[in-house]
Order: C-alpha cells, then structure tokens, then sequence
C-alpha cells in the first residue's frame, strides 16, 4: 500500500470514529431522556434503561453508518484542501479520482465490518433491547412467533401452528390446534391440511380430531370438512412488526428461499432494504465529494458550507429512498429497483462529476 493510500485512509478512519462517536452520543442522550419516564413509570431502575441503551449501540450504529461515511469523507477532503494538500496533489499530476480512491477503499471496509454487525451482533441486542421496552417496559408481551415460515400462536386454551401462504387473507395450510389438561397431557389435538375463517366460522379441511377419553385413551376422528368453534380469529395472530427487524441477514434469506411466494416476497423486500441501508454510503460519498470540491473551486470554503449542503444531500437521499421503499412495499416498484435505484443514480452521478473535476 502506497503511502498516500495509507494516509488518507488513516485519517477517514480517524474522521469516522470521531463523526460515529458524536452521533452515536447525540442519538443516546436524546433517546434517554425520551424513554427515562416510561422506564420510571414501569418502576424500572436506571440500570435497565442503561442497560437498554448499550445493548442499543449497534442498532443506532447502523442507523448511522451511511450519514458517517459522507461527513468522514467530506472532512477528510475537506482538510486537505485546507492544508492545500489536495492543490499540491493535483499539480503532481495525481487525478481526484486517484486521490478520492482510498476513501471510498476505507468506506467499504466499514461496510463490510456493518454487514458482520447485521448478521451476527444486532439480532441478538435487537431482540434483547425490543424485549425489554415492549414486554418489561410497556408490557406488550407478543402471543406469536415466526419460524421457518410457520407461525406459531398461544391462544386462551390451546397453541396454534400454521403457514399463511398470504398475509391478507385468512387462507391457512398444515393447520394445527393443540390443547392440554391440568396435569400437562394431551387432551385435544386438531390437524388439518388446510382451514379458512369466513364470516365468523373456521372450517378446517382434510384432517383428523384427536381427543382424550375419561380412560385416557385417545379417539381419532377423520373428516373431509368441519366447522369448529376455535376460540381464536386471524385477527388475534398479530406478530409484532419489530420481530422481523431481529432476524440476521442469512435468515432473511434463507426466509426468501424457503418460504411460499407472498412470505418469500416479504422477507425479500426486507432483505434488499437492510443491504441498500448499508451500502447507501457509498452514493452519498460520491455525491458529497464532487460538491466539496466545486465550492472549493467557486467560494474557497470547504467544511463551513460543506457539511451542512453534504447533510442536506444525505437528508435526500434518505427521503428518495424511504419512498421508494414504500412503493416497493406496497407492490408499486419491484424490490430490487426501488433499493438500488438511488445507489446507480447517485453513484453514477458522483463519479461521473468527480471525472469532470479532472478536465
């Protein structure tokens, strides 16, 4: 590695470190003093809103990675046109896309250690930090769970597992309703390949009731179709939204692999949002650079306009992107082109003024 690689890199780490650490600092104190009353009125000590706090570092990490690699990289350029290293660099011959390089380098690396940090640490403080401020804070404690593209519920009397191959509608297969006595055994069992709710009755199809006689002997009965009084609608197999936040990157997509089409259309969805989360740094350095260099060039002042326009950028991008991740969720766009679109768009752009710079 050259020395000039080593340099720059050196100081975007360097420009990184202090931006997260402000950020992430800003973002704790806020978010404390929002929540400290919900953790009083629970009767909840200050250890576990701390405590909630640290477990939250590497969500509030992600969240803020994109924004840090722009500001990272506006600093560091920043600073060498303000040392007149940069001019120096230039007149040697050196082009801006050579000098731009090992930002871009560094940035990558941070984006590679964000993608480590999504499959391995978040979803394990997620669903730690989401456990204590629904369940022990707001207690919101959910009934049902999602595994492997079954969803499992505990209802008042019994549990219940099934697969919905579409959320909307109130379609089930591999329906399943189990209940227990007071001493822990079976005492009612219901299968069936497929049931649906219809004006207030479930009827379950192609399948088998099991139920335990005074002896305790169990009696099969086999049917075709059946109506049965379930205490449960589909309205009460809510899974809270945050669940499918907790899930790592490697169980998104085995998620979109494995399960039926409209499941594997969400879990997706989900995954071309987190990866385009991440790698959004990349278009917003792009962009955030060639505008650094042309007030440079027209007003002199680098950092004093740069980073207030350069937040104003990521502030855009952010905007475009939430938008067109709404549409990708409400079937308007397809998933892979409302996350990426601004990453070509903007990288496209970027690099195209940066090779301008050099003309």
């Amino acid at each position: 590695m050259k020395l000039l690689d080593r340099y720059l890199i050196l100081q975007f780490i360097r420009n990184l470190l202090l931006v997260l650490g402000g950020l992430l600092a800003i973002y704790l104190l806020v978010d404390f003093f929002e929540r400290v009353d919900n953790f009083m009125e629970a009767k909840k000590g200050i250890g576990l809103a701390v405590k909630y706090l640290l477990l939250k570092v590497p969500f509030i990490y992600e969240q803020m990675i994109p924004v840090s690699v722009l500001l990272a990289g506006i600093i560091t350029l920043g600073v060498l046109n303000h040392h007149h290293e940069f001019m120096a660099l230039k007149a040697s011959g050196i082009p801006a896309t050579r000098i731009i390089r090992p930002l871009f380098v560094a940035s990558l690396l941070f984006i590679v250690l964000t993608l480590g940090i999504s499959q391995w640490v978040l979803p394990p403080t997620l669903a730690a930090t989401n456990r204590i401020w629904y369940e022990e804070v707001n207690s919101q404690t959910p009934k049902g769970i999602e595994r492997n593209g079954r969803i499992y519920f505990r209802g008042a009397d019994g549990i219940y597992s099934f697969a919905r191959p579409t959320p909307t509608e109130n379609n089930f297969t591999d329906f399943s309703y189990t209940t227990w006595d007071r001493d822990f055994r079976l005492a009612t069992l219901l299968t069936a390949s497929r049931a649906t709710w219809d004006k207030g009755t479930w009827t379950l199809h192609d399948g088998q009731f099991k139920t335990m006689l005074p002896d305790q002997r169990h009696e099969v009965q086999l049917f075709t179709s059946r109506t049965v009084p379930l205490p449960e609608t589909p309205e009460d197999f809510f899974i809270p939204a945050y669940k499918a936040q907790e899930k790592s990157l490697s169980q998104l997509i085995s998620a979109a692999m494995a399960a039926e089409k409209p499941m594997a259309s969400e879990a997706w969805t989900l995954l071309q949002k987190k990866l385009s989360y991440i790698f959004l740094g990349l278009p917003l350095l792009l962009l955030g650079l060639p505008v650094l260099l042309a007030m440079h060039r027209t007003r002199g002042r680098d950092l004093a306009l740069a980073i207030p326009v350069s937040c104003g950028l990521a502030f855009a991008a952010w905007g475009i992107w939430s938008a067109t991740q709404a549409m990708a969720h409400a079937a308007y766009l397809p998933p892979m082109l409302a996350s990426w679109s601004i990453h070509l768009l903007g990288g496209g752009l970027g690099f195209y003024l940066i090779r301008r710079h050099d003309h």
